[in-house]
């Protein structure tokens, strides 16, 4: 390990598929397990358990860090679900609230050409 602590999080099949490293307030360390336990389930497709643990984060954690990025990937776990590419557009504004978070910006490709432009 790099850096301490270190905390992994496996598969069933032992495929670390999250990490965190170094130390975090209580709040967004709590907010990363949410994250890191929405990513096993995305990684296994498991589209329904995935969105709800970033649902939970995103409801439980709004004023952390953690909250931008469970906001972008519930938005993808609810369309991989159920194909509705409107969730994307709609998650892209509500991401505007966290402008300078990379989650916004990944997400700003979903917005109409001239909001696009708004967040470059």
């Amino acid at each position: 390990m790099l850096w301490t602590p270190t905390v992994l999080f496996l598969d069933s099949a032992g495929v670390e598929r999250f990490r965190l490293e170094g130390y975090l307030p209580r709040k967004e360390f709590a907010a990363q397990l949410g994250l890191g336990l929405g990513r096993i389930a995305f990684m296994h497709k498991n589209w329904v358990e995935a969105e709800n643990h970033y649902t939970e984060v995103v409801d439980k954690s709004q004023d952390t860090l953690s909250a931008a990025e469970a906001l972008y990937w519930s938005a993808v776990s609810h369309y991989k679900k159920t194909n509705d590419h409107t969730v994307l557009g709609r998650v892209a504004r509500e991401l505007q609230k966290y402008p300078y978070s990379m989650w916004a910006k990944k997400a700003s490709v979903w917005l109409p050409a001239q909001a696009r432009s708004k967040t470059a």
